[in-house]
């Protein structure tokens, strides 16, 4: 497995069309986002020269997993899309928090999307390195927005998730926004089959 990490200016744009495309397959053609595409791409305002991309390929080349990394002193989709999973506490705001979004895995666990099935290495694995690239950059946490099944994945892991309000139900699926210390060095434990 290949981990790539980069901007929009260290990727060819081959590679960020794939991107765009995987993301639309996943997100919109398989788990139903309803969200602004255009010709089966998937990139919104959050897609900027300054975010970070993850991007997972297999051996033939294939794109397997994407997430996006964005440092929380700039807009970034949870303070501007899901301001009501924050509770009563306020947007982080601090280049060193950043945002972990837009995760997926092809191997059926996703990260942000409403299913999670079969054994999540890939996507363990794909956290484990947005974590050494947010520390790379100085970033000591991560926020995202996950269903509820991923909060389990997690803590098996050997994450500590801290939950920063109570689930809520948006669009016909359970939300919550976390904070994940970040640990660079930090490497899943295997979770097995029970």
């Amino acid at each position: 497995m290949e981990f790539i990490a980069g901007t929009v200016d260290s990727f060819s744009a081959g590679l960020l069309f794939d991107m765009a495309r995987y993301r639309h397959q996943v997100f919109v053609e398989k788990l139903g986002w309803q969200l602004h595409t255009r010709a089966r791409f998937e990139l919104d305002e959050f897609d900027r020269k300054d975010t970070i991309y993850l991007i997972a390929r297999n051996p033939k080349g294939e794109i397997v997993g994407t997430s996006r990394l964005l440092p929380t002193h700039r807009p970034y989709l949870l303070a501007t899309v899901f301001p009501q999973l924050l509770g009563d506490i306020p947007a982080p705001c601090s280049p060193q928090i950043w945002e972990l979004s837009r995760f997926a895995v092809v191997d059926g666990t996703h990260f942000g999307g409403n299913e999670v099935a079969g054994e999540p290495s890939l996507a363990l694995d794909m956290l484990g390195v947005a974590m050494q690239v947010v520390a790379d950059e100085g970033g000591q946490r991560l926020v995202s927005v996950s269903p509820m099944g991923i909060e389990r994945i997690l803590r098996r892991a050997g994450l500590y998730v801290h939950r920063m309000a109570p689930p809520m139900l948006v669009e016909g699926q359970y939300l919550f926004a976390c904070f994940i210390d970040v640990d660079g060095a930090w490497r899943p434990h295997r979770i097995s089959s029970s």
